[in-house]
């Protein structure tokens, strides 16, 4: 039987943020806050001669539904590792929507790597890395930061070793999706990036009314909604229901009843869950 380790890391759902700019990847990240979720990424990994990397999408039930070959963040970072692997990622949430899933492939690719090679990293140092490898390819700036823990977040200081805040509210999650908003048409645009930095709220939420408040002050103020996005906002008020875009992405996030109501009318929900904890280590079978 050949030796496999897997690793798991929840997703993340950006409510707002701020790109951060610094003189290297460690130094450069985001504030802002967003919602760590259940759903994430799994990833298997075995020692092979050359990466291989696999990513798998499946339905509620864990089916698989398609596979992709490639992930250049992920490549990366085994290559920084000097290690060879097929690394098989899954996950049952649209790609490149603004679900945290980036960074989750990375934490969850690179804690199983350094089970399955004992290359004696710690929490610490992953995070480092996959942070290096969103960076790098603009992929995101504070998803790895925020998917360390769970509950909801806010990032007062930017990258994986900066301070953040948590709270842990017992709430279904809603979403529906569009498809992608690519993230670094979006992070590496310098006027997309100033008219972010101009809608960033002051201070931090302490409880799910405030964070959806400021979510949506943001959305709205940054120029980030598309019109299929704009229609379900405009919806959800009609509801009543808290909602905001998800970031970055073409999609909507709720919370409350009738959220999924809503949803419906215009794509098939989808339930989530706040993350109690972070990235980890499942197992490593021999």
């Amino acid at each position: 039987m050949v030796r496999t380790a897997v690793a798991f890391s929840p997703g993340h759902i950006s409510g707002y943020f701020m790109k951060v700019a610094g003189d290297c990847p460690a130094t450069t990240g985001s504030l802002g806050a967003g919602i760590v979720i259940r759903e994430g990424v799994r990833a298997s990994a075995s020692a092979a001669e050359a990466t291989e990397i696999v990513v798998g999408l499946t339905d509620e039930r864990g089916a698989l539904l398609s596979e992709a070959a490639g992930s250049p963040p992920v490549e990366y970072a085994l290559e920084r590792l000097g290690v060879g692997a097929r690394v098989e990622t899954t996950c049952r949430l649209p790609i490149g929507a603004g679900f945290g899933l980036s960074a989750a492939a990375l934490l969850a690719s690179i804690t199983a790597v350094n089970a399955l090679f004992d290359l004696g990293m710690d929490r610490r140092a992953i995070a480092a890395l996959a942070h290096e490898a969103e960076v790098v390819h603009n992929t995101g700036l504070g998803d790895v930061a925020a998917c360390q823990g769970g509950g909801i977040v806010c990032r007062t200081t930017p990258g994986p070793e900066g301070e953040i805040r948590r709270f842990f509210p017992d709430e279904t999650i809603w979403a529906v999706s569009f498809g992608p908003l690519p993230t670094p048409a979006v992070i590496g645009s310098q006027a997309q990036i100033d008219r972010i930095a101009a809608a960033f709220p002051e201070g931090c939420p302490t409880d799910l009314s405030a964070f959806f408040r400021l979510s949506r002050a943001f959305a709205e103020k940054s120029g980030l909604i598309p019109r299929e996005v704009a229609g379900v906002l405009a919806a959800c008020d009609a509801a009543g229901v808290r909602a905001s875009m998800t970031m970055l992405g073409r999609g909507v996030f709720a919370v409350g009843d009738g959220a999924a109501g809503v949803f419906s009318r215009f794509a098939p929900p989808i339930a989530m869950h706040v993350a109690g904890e972070g990235f980890r280590l499942l197992e490593v079978r021999a």
